[in-house]
């Protein structure tokens, strides 16, 4: 039975207790064998106990397969490796939330056919501490400085120091306020945030929107103490438009397209966010970079991105820096 189990990128996360980021490293690196079905990544129980045994420094001749350890959580779909080819460890780890990096991503398998996209959730911040550290490929980072008004680049700078390595625009958007319907609470501006008594849906540690919002806090004054819910999170733009169109906060931080998205909230528009992508110079990585971004600048790529409403591609595929 265990030889026809097999478990998602998340479901090893959780089993080794270490980021779906790693988990991603150790197939790229060939560690961890996998391979997938449909658009999923799976790693067979059998791989997965031979990769704890040589963790642990102990290869006997014969593996033997704790089945206590492997059984599936309840909702633990089974898969078989049977007729599916291997993924090549060539892979590319493409980091972000914003929609339009799945898209990326598609044209990303059939532009680099000898690399292998794979899609992790996280944050800005986040993404670009993974990238130090070598565990991603291709980041996606819209973080303001709020001393200089600029975005990415002095991110980018402090963190990669000592590394070589490109940054393009992926798209502009409108970032703002999401409110509730007709805006029973008259938040206009950043400023409106010192009314007493506010209720925050706030993001993640780490996110581009929460970095938004803290700037914006400290360059107009304001204590996270005083709003409600500061320490509130949720995980993405459409959980916080969902939360303030329920009522159960008074305003969060995000894009126009959720709020086009969910009923019972309006969008107030601050501030055009710029995304950028961030690409690490490696020797190995300059073809794959050359074709992303023949990717970018695309009209086919573009076609795609422009009807998703707040979003501008005027700067779509442009190099904005380099070491």
């Amino acid at each position: 039975m265990t030889a026809d189990i097999s478990y998602t990128t998340e479901e090893i996360a959780k089993l080794l207790k270490i980021s779906k980021l790693t988990v991603y490293d150790l197939i790229k690196k060939g560690d961890l064998p996998a391979y997938r079905v449909g658009k999923q990544m799976r790693v067979d129980a059998s791989d997965l106990e031979a990769y704890k045994t040589r963790a642990k420094g102990d290869m006997p001749t014969t593996l033997k397969v704790n089945s206590a350890d492997l059984a599936p959580p309840s909702n633990t779909s089974l898969a078989t490796s049977s007729g599916l080819s291997s993924v090549p460890k060539n892979t590319l780890v493409i980091t972000g939330q914003d929609v339009s990096l799945d898209i990326l991503a598609k044209h990303i398998e059939k532009k680099v056919p000898d690399r292998w996209p794979l899609r992790s959730y996280v944050g800005s911040l986040d993404s670009l501490i993974a990238m130090y550290r070598g565990e991603t490929d291709i980041v996606s980072t819209h973080l303001l400085d709020g001393d200089t008004g600029e975005y990415n680049i002095p991110y980018v700078r402090k963190i990669l120091i000592g590394s070589s390595y490109v940054v393009i625009n992926l798209v502009s958007r409108s970032a703002g306020l999401y409110v509730q319907q007709g805006n029973p609470k008259k938040i206009q501006g950043w400023a409106d945030l010192k009314q007493k008594g506010l209720r925050l849906i706030n993001r993640e540690k780490g996110s581009g929107a929460r970095v938004l919002l803290d700037e914006q806090l400290r360059l107009h004054g304001i204590s996270y103490r005083d709003l409600i819910g500061y320490e509130r999170e949720e995980s993405n733009h459409m959980g916080v438009a969902g939360k303030v169109a329920l009522g159960e906060g008074d305003f969060g931080v995000g894009i126009e397209k959720a709020a086009s998205m969910v009923g019972g909230v309006d969008f107030i528009p601050l501030i055009q966010e710029r995304v950028d992508l961030v690409m690490l110079k490696k020797p190995e990585n300059l073809s794959w970079i050359e074709r992303v971004k023949e990717v970018l600048q695309s009209e086919v790529f573009h076609n795609e991105i422009r009807p998703i409403q707040g979003y501008n591609l005027s700067q779509t595929g442009r190099v904005l820096f380099e070491t």
